[in-house]
């Protein structure tokens, strides 16, 4: 068998996970944002719920062009996000969350009864848009973005609001304002990621961003860890993964997929990809070497 024999032969079995990994590295990195503001949303699966339905109306009944329709299915939820957020981003901690989790519940039933997004049965036939490379484009103009604003006057105020709120209060960062600006970026990124996997998954339903969903999102970030970049990315590559890998262990995959979460949450509290204990380890590496 010739390597581009054995490349069809894999990509054509494994597209679907290489591309939601993509995509799910994109929602990890949406919720990091709130989450490097010290919001806890659960807010971005109706977010990319959103986005997904947007952006496949556009391209199924209007037959606009994918970037023009991916770039709605960014904004609408980034509207949606700066109305919402006014009010919402009073609130702190669970009860934000609580919040936040009501509004997804409010998008889904909403999007469960509505004629023009099929009900209960979602979208079919949306057309297979989506290639690699889009996914690869967006994902790096994403991360080169959020690179950018973490070393910005931003994201310097993201960070001291979320070490101490009052403390940045006092010190004349507009509170209010930088979270509303965190909550309304996270939304547009998760509305792009849904454009994306609407596009190569075919049909969408209003159960794909309900509770579960924003969870796995959530989990994705803190998995890896949220002190940085590489960490959502690196969790939410190994959570998309995990199905895969532990395909052979059939009902005992969910059970297992547990088990690593726990010892991670327990052992690893701050995630897979902690640049602090990783420098601490490898001093102590250096040091034992020095002395022997």
């Amino acid at each position: 068998m010739s390597f581009i024999e054995w490349w069809d032969g894999f990509w054509a079995t494994y597209n679907t996970v290489i591309f939601s990994i993509g995509v799910n590295a994109m929602l990890a990195l949406s919720i990091y944002v709130t989450l490097s503001c010290g919001l806890l949303s659960l807010a971005n699966a109706a977010f990319m719920g959103i986005g997904a339905y947007t952006a496949s109306l556009l391209t199924m009944q209007f037959e606009l062009p994918f970037g023009l329709a991916l770039a709605a299915g960014g904004a609408l939820p980034a509207a949606v996000a700066l109305v919402i957020g006014i009010p919402t981003l009073r609130l702190s901690g669970v009860y934000l969350a609580m919040a936040t989790l009501g509004f997804g519940e409010v998008v889904r039933v909403i999007v469960l009864n509505l004629d023009v997004t099929g009900g209960p049965m979602g979208l079919n036939g949306v057309p297979p848009i989506t290639e690699w490379w889009h996914i690869v484009l967006l994902l790096g103009v994403t991360i080169y973005c959020l690179a950018r604003l973490r070393r910005s006057k931003i994201g310097r105020a993201f960070e001291a609001i979320k070490e101490d709120e009052v403390a940045a209060r006092l010190m004349g960062v507009n509170v209010a304002g930088y979270k509303l600006l965190a909550f309304v970026i996270g939304a547009a990124i998760a509305g792009v990621a849904g454009g994306l996997n609407a596009h190569f998954t075919f049909t969408i339903g209003p159960n794909n961003y309900g509770f579960e969903n924003a969870v796995d999102i959530l989990t994705m970030a803190v998995f890896g860890g949220t002190s940085n970049l590489i960490g959502p990315m690196i969790g939410s590559t190994i959570l998309s993964l995990l199905p895969e890998v532990l395909r052979h262990f059939k009902e005992f995959r969910l059970a297992i997929n547990g088990l690593i979460l726990i010892l991670v949450v327990l052992y690893l509290p701050k995630g897979i990809w902690d640049p602090r204990r990783i420098r601490a380890f490898l001093g102590r590496n250096n040091a034992d070497k020095k002395v022997n």
